[in-house]
């Protein structure tokens, strides 16, 4: 394919107006209803959800289109449990040394602590890695660009995705995240990036009053 190939735009749908605004009042007052949450349901999601999910996450833009992520759902019961104890060690650390006391003051409201469960409980936990080379097609070697900001906007398509089917989301990013390489048999050209916990709700979940706050319109939009 030659560097200057161009193709028509294809799967573009133009709305009327008022066709516009109910769609993206419909779609923003869908994602106000989002909640992040600790407490999931055993209950299982069917594997075809959770690939839709990924494949969602795998329109997103990036850097020359490289696309430079890899996402590993972790099934397997060991590995899940080989998960939360290392997660564990690393949170338990955060929260004793890593972390100052204006960053635990900041997450105080929201009642969190190095206990993680639910790594081993949701149905659904998936490893994010950015990858530092590839390219547009596998098996390329070239440096991949803008990794963090690609990768991202592709974890926040996932969570919409998810979203979008009824489930509810968590991500975690126990810092560092080395192991997860290991655990997730990924190489070194890769770094996790985020996992991503998803599921039902537990019949008795909750959420932090805390989280409930988000900046108005006016707070966090300028027309200039």
């Amino acid at each position: 394919m030659s560097l200057e190939a161009r193709t028509p735009l294809e799967g573009y749908e133009e709305y009327d107006p008022q066709d516009m605004q109910a769609r993206i009042d419909s779609f923003t007052h869908n994602l106000k209803r989002r909640r992040t949450v600790r407490d999931f349901s055993t209950k299982a999601v069917d594997r075809k959800i959770i690939e839709r999910a990924i494949e969602a996450a795998g329109t997103a833009p990036s850097g020359a289109n490289h696309q430079p992520w890899h996402f590993v759902v972790i099934a397997d019961p060991t590995r899940r449990t080989a998960l939360r104890r290392a997660a564990e060690v690393e949170e338990q650390s955060f929260y004793e040394a890593k972390a100052g006391s204006e960053w635990l003051e900041a997450l105080a409201p929201l009642g969190t602590d190095a206990s993680k469960p639910f790594l081993e409980s949701a149905p659904v936990v998936i490893a994010v890695f950015a990858q530092k080379r590839g390219g547009v097609t596998v098996g390329q070697d070239m440096k991949n660009y803008y990794i963090n900001e690609s990768c991202g906007i592709a974890c926040g398509f996932m969570l919409a995705a998810f979203h979008e089917a009824g489930l509810v989301t968590l991500t975690h990013t126990p810092n560092p995240m080395r192991f997860l390489n290991k655990l997730c048999e990924r190489p070194d050209t890769e770094k996790a990036y985020m996992l991503i916990v998803a599921g039902h709700p537990d019949s008795d979940a909750t959420v932090p009053e805390h989280a409930l706050i988000k900046k108005s319109l006016s707070d966090i939009s300028d027309w200039i």
